[in-house]
């Protein structure tokens, strides 16, 4: 009976993460920036300072040495480029190529590569997030109902590894042999919607859980706290107006109806 109370345990919260798949796919790529400012409301509250999601704990909780190796990948010094620790070069054009999809850059605020997202994504393989060192991992693994979230086998940096192979093999057979990243945006568009839907079948992993994790990591790698790799300089909470971590608001509570203008604050200080 522990065990199977242990089995039905949620690992994930994935009510909001449908909503946002369904959400999405009555999106143009134009309209993609009303979605994020309407799918910020789905990503867990925890996301905006720190990095939750889809697993419902803390993303960049580091894990413990009894648990998990404490690998989480540091930021690199300002004006440094960004050198992945996780994902081969493959891996890393693939991430790169579906999340400048998933949120491109427009006339409102940049994309998800201007935001880091890639970064954000890598740094959390190596964390505790990655090795799913905070979720209960044992057998027995059953299919059960979406609404009990993630319940396979593989931690997510493995659900990465074999996706991102798998949809890139996928896409060199259907595409004259070229790999994700190299498709069209119409066709990778076709492919993601594909993977979304579970209308293409990956060897190894599921293309469902796959871009469950990929939708939810972009997102909150856009509008996560700075501090974690994503959302470079506040950008997604100046887009959106909000102000970050800023712990004193006691000049304003006498001030109904003024405009907010300060600028939102990291974790790590204010984001200019």
């Amino acid at each position: 009976m522990a065990r199977i109370a242990a089995m039905m345990k949620p690992r994930t919260t994935t009510g909001g993460d449908r909503a946002a798949h369904n959400a999405m796919k009555d999106e143009t790529y134009s309209d993609r920036r009303g979605f994020l400012r309407r799918s910020i409301a789905i990503v867990p509250a925890v996301t905006a300072f720190g990095a939750g999601g889809v697993t419902g704990v803390t993303l960049a909780q580091t894990a413990s040495p009894a648990s998990a190796p404490n690998l989480a990948a540091a930021a690199p010094p300002p004006g440094a480029p960004y050198i992945p620790v996780y994902f081969n070069a493959a891996e890393w054009a693939f991430v790169q190529a579906a999340v400048a999809w998933l949120i491109p850059s427009d006339d409102q605020g940049p994309g998800a590569i201007e935001a880091g997202v890639p970064e954000f994504i890598d740094r959390q393989m190596e964390g505790a997030f990655g090795h799913a060192a905070t979720w209960y991992m044992q057998g027995p693994f059953v299919e059960v109902s979406p609404l009990f979230g993630y319940q396979k086998k593989m931690p997510p940096r493995e659900v990465y590894r074999a996706g991102i192979a798998a949809t890139d093999a996928y896409s060199r057979k259907q595409y004259g042999d070229k790999a994700f990243a190299q498709l069209t945006a119409a066709q990778q568009d076709e492919v993601l919607r594909g993977l979304e839907g579970g209308g293409i079948v990956l060897d190894g992993v599921g293309a469902i859980d796959f871009f469950g994790f990929l939708l939810q990591n972009t997102k909150e790698g856009y509008f996560s706290d700075p501090i974690h790799g994503g959302n470079k300089n506040a950008a997604a909470w100046k887009m959106i107006g909000f102000p970050g971590a800023r712990a004193d608001y006691a000049d304003w509570v006498d001030r109904p109806g003024v405009k907010y203008n300060l600028p939102p604050v990291s974790i790590a200080g204010p984001q200019g």
